[in-house]
């Protein structure tokens, strides 16, 4: 099964926590704080994989989490940092933000992509010993690692795609000029996945996608061909294959229109890409429909040809014009991996440090998913560490808004499992 687009989720490491360590040694008095520092989270890195050719795997796997990061240890000693987790894609592969549409990556050459960046690990409590803070009884925690629910979309590395309606002869021709062995019938939607085939001309070599027949409505998800027109997004050069011989009663001058309008609706930059034209079987048409619809061609100053795929006529010249035309065009398009908005970057912020207060029977209940791991590392029994958590609820606003709420002394505020009644 040909699959070119799914939705995942990913999730890279956190950061592992500090420690709080004081050093024991014989012979030394008051060793001081020696708690390490938390290792890195596991980035998650995409990775092109030549042996995949389908995202078929991720039908079955929709979670990927990456390892924490290992907590730090006593004697200064740091925690262990996560190597990447590598996720392999098929070449070609855009990975998107599945919520906004973002580029997040381009799998398309040899290099890993890392998309979601682990967690950095936490500060241990030797960082935080001062001439007045000797004994800190507190660390940080890790950071969490990015996340991100995902849209993978394959996008074929071509350098030519085979555009025109079903049966039309582009298997054939793919067939004739390459080792591509696609499957051929004399019905429509024969093929029914893209098919690669690398054409060589002397010592030249590029690559060639048929592209399964479009009809028209195509862009808006009439028939097959409207799940691939993603397909053609990449390539330089069009070469439209039509049949000239009119054998099933259709104008070639009519689908050629209907062709390239299914590929402007789906996108205006298609509409501009270079176009060479094909007029197959002409082994079947008569001399006067072949010169109707190179006048026709002509007239747009577009190149045409005529061949016949089922007998290889005219298909080295056609070729051999790719070839030519092809050392004209800039390289096959890679996309950027698009930064965040000003907008977005914003509301990333905020999530970061979202958090919620209700009142409930006279309680005032505090929910932040981010003060969990803050929470844990805090010694409530130690006064310089319930001073740092103080300092945590003013700067992020909490106190601000119990405040603006009413809140008043000796009032009870919940967070999590930790209540403590309010001091002014």
């Amino acid at each position: 099964m040909f699959v070119d687009k799914v939705e995942i989720s990913i999730k890279a490491g956190n950061g592992g926590n500090g420690a709080v360590s004081f050093h024991r040694e014989k012979y030394v008095n008051a060793g001081g704080p020696d708690g390490g520092d938390g290792g890195k989270g596991s980035d998650i890195v995409f990775l092109a994989d030549d042996s995949l050719s389908t995202l078929i795997d991720f039908r079955y796997k929709k979670k990927y989490s990456a390892p924490d990061g290992e907590p730090g240890g006593a004697n200064r000693c740091s925690g262990k940092s996560m190597e990447p987790t590598v996720i392999r894609v098929p070449r070609g592969t855009i990975v998107k933000d599945s919520h906004t549409g973002r580029i997040l990556a381009d799998v398309s050459d040899d290099e890993p992509v890392v998309v979601a960046r682990g967690g950095r690990g936490g500060w241990g409590n030797m960082h935080f010993a001062t001439p007045t803070r000797q004994i800190p009884r507190f660390a940080k925690p890790g950071m969490p690692g990015e996340k991100f629910d995902v849209t993978l979309e394959l996008k074929l590395l071509a350098d030519v795609g085979l555009v025109g309606f079903p049966n039309v002869g582009k298997s054939t021709l793919i067939s004739v000029v390459s080792a591509a062995k696609p499957k051929i019938a004399n019905y429509h939607f024969t093929t029914l996945t893209p098919v690669l085939g690398v054409v060589k001309r002397g010592e030249t070599s590029f690559v060639v996608a048929d592209i399964p027949g479009l009809i028209e409505g195509a862009s808006e998800g009439v028939g097959l061909g409207h799940d691939f027109l993603r397909h053609v997004e990449r390539c330089r050069l069009i070469v439209h294959v039509v049949d000239v011989s009119g054998i099933e009663g259709r104008d070639p001058a009519d689908d050629f229109e209907k062709i390239n309008a299914e590929l402007a609706n789906f996108s205006e930059e298609l509409s501009e890409r270079p176009q060479i034209v094909a007029a197959n079987k002409c082994d079947l048409a008569t001399e006067e429909q072949i010169s109707a619809f190179e006048n026709f061609i002509r007239e747009k100053g577009l190149q045409f040809f005529r061949i016949s795929a089922a007998t290889t006529k005219g298909t080295d010249a056609l070729m051999d014009a790719v070839c030519a035309k092809l050392a004209e065009l800039p390289p096959v398009k890679r996309y950027e991996a698009q930064p965040l908005t000003l907008e977005e970057l914003e509301k990333s912020d905020e999530q970061k440090r979202a958090f919620t207060v209700t009142k409930t029977d006279g309680v005032f209940i505090v929910d932040a998913e981010w003060l969990a791991p803050i929470l844990s590392m805090v010694n409530m029994e130690d006064y310089e560490s319930l001073q740092y958590f103080q300092r945590v609820l003013r700067k992020s606003g909490i106190i601000d808004e119990l405040e603006r709420q009413g809140i008043e002394e000796d009032d009870l505020v919940s967070i999590f499992d930790f209540e403590f009644n309010y001091v002014r």
